[in-house]
């Protein structure tokens, strides 16, 4: 059944610039192979080398993260959305000057 991936901006220079992709799956784990086998740039920073999903990389299916359901053994249904969401960390110290 075919399904959304949106992908994010800093990914999208692996996907022709596109910021979707259907691609036909049963569950997110086939979704991401199809992904990935269409793009084979995007796995490596999806994926560590042995296969698994990289920490900093959350996939949502609609509003739900994946591992609060069946992780990448979610079913999807036809016209479902998925979203990869890279974590973002880091940041600058705030401090405060007062008089």
């Amino acid at each position: 059944m075919p399904v959304t991936v949106l992908i994010p901006t800093p990914l999208r220079q692996y996907t022709g610039k596109k910021e979707s992709v259907v691609v036909e799956a049963k569950n997110v784990a086939e979704a991401l192979q199809q992904l990935t086998s269409e793009y084979p740039d995007l796995r490596r920073h999806l994926f560590t080398d042995d296969g698994k999903l990289r920490n900093f990389v959350n996939v949502y299916l609609g509003d739900e993260d994946i591992r609060f359901l069946q992780k990448d053994q979610t079913p999807l249904n036809d016209k479902d959305v998925l979203s990869i969401v890279p974590s973002i960390a880091g940041g600058a110290d705030l401090y405060c000057i007062c008089k």
